[in-house]
C-alpha cells in the first residue's frame, strides 16, 4: 500500500513539473553575448510616466497654471491648478502634455504645456526586478541599452552563497503573449570574467537568483 501511494505522489509531481515547465517557454535556453559597450547604441521605448514619479509641469506665460514639482500619486494620478485627478500613469510626457492642455483650453486661449520627468520610477513594465541570493534585491528603473552586467551592479553583485550559474531570467514575450525562462550564468560573469554571460536585458525583464545547496 505504501509503494503504490510513494507511487502516486511520485507521479502527481512529476505532472505538476512538467505542467509549470509548459507555462514558460524556452527553458534553460541562452541568450545570446552582449557587448560591454554596445556597438549600437540608440533610444529606448518612449518612456511612460509610471506611479511616484516626480514631474514639472509647465504652462508657457501661465505660470500660475503649472507646478514647480508634483509627485505622480500611487493611484496613477495628479492635481495641478485647475485640474483634478487626472491620469497619468500609462502616457507618455508628451500625451499628458496634450491632456493637459486639452483641460486648461476651457480656462486660457491656446494654453502650451511642457511635461518635464524629474525623477524616474517608471512602470512594472519599464522596470528590472532582480531577486534572490544578491546583496540589495531591487527593482530598477530600465534604461536603453541595459545588460545584465549593468543590473548586477545595481544590486551590489552576488551574495556569499548564491548559486549565480542557476538563475534565470524570466521575459514576457510580446509576440506571443508568453512568458519565457532563460539561463544566466552570473558566476562566470562577475567572477571569472567571462564576456559571453552577460546579456542584454529588456524591460519588465525578472532576474532569479537562488542560493547554493552546499
Amino acid at each position: 500500500m505504501r509503494t503504490r501511494t510513494n507511487s502516486k505522489l511520485a507521479l502527481s509531481l512529476a505532472v505538476s513539473t512538467i505542467a509549470l515547465t509548459g507555462c514558460v517557454g524556452g527553458s534553460g535556453q541562452e541568450l545570446p553575448p552582449a557587448s560591454f559597450v554596445s556597438t549600437n547604441q540608440g533610444p529606448g521605448e518612449e518612456y511612460v510616466i509610471g506611479p511616484l514619479d516626480k514631474l514639472t509641469i509647465f504652462v508657457w506665460r501661465n505660470p500660475e497654471l503649472g507646478a514647480q514639482e508634483i509627485q505622480v500619486r500611487p493611484d496613477g494620478r495628479i492635481t495641478t491648478p485647475l485640474i483634478e485627478d487626472m491620469v497619468a500613469v500609462g502616457k507618455t510626457p508628451g500625451m499628458l502634455a496634450d491632456d493637459i492642455a486639452v483641460m486648461l483650453s476651457q480656462y486660457i486661449t491656446e494654453p502650451r504645456v511642457s511635461v518635464i520627468v524629474n525623477e524616474f520610477a517608471g512602470t512594472y513594465a519599464q522596470r528590472v526586478r532582480v531577486i534572490g541570493a544578491t546583496e540589495e534585491p531591487a527593482s530598477i528603473p530600465y534604461r536603453a541599452n541595459m545588460t545584465l552586467l549593468d543590473a548586477m551592479i545595481a544590486v551590489g553583485g552576488l551574495s556569499e552563497f548564491a548559486a549565480g550559474n542557476r538563475a534565470r531570467l524570466i521575459r514576457y514575450d510580446r509576440g506571443t503573449g508568453q512568458q519565457r525562462e532563460y539561463a544566466l550564468r552570473i558566476s562566470s560573469l562577475l567572477r571569472r570574467g567571462d564576456t559571453r554571460a552577460n546579456v542584454e536585458l529588456q524591460p519588465g525583464d525578472v532576474i532569479i537568483i537562488p542560493e547554493s545547496m552546499f
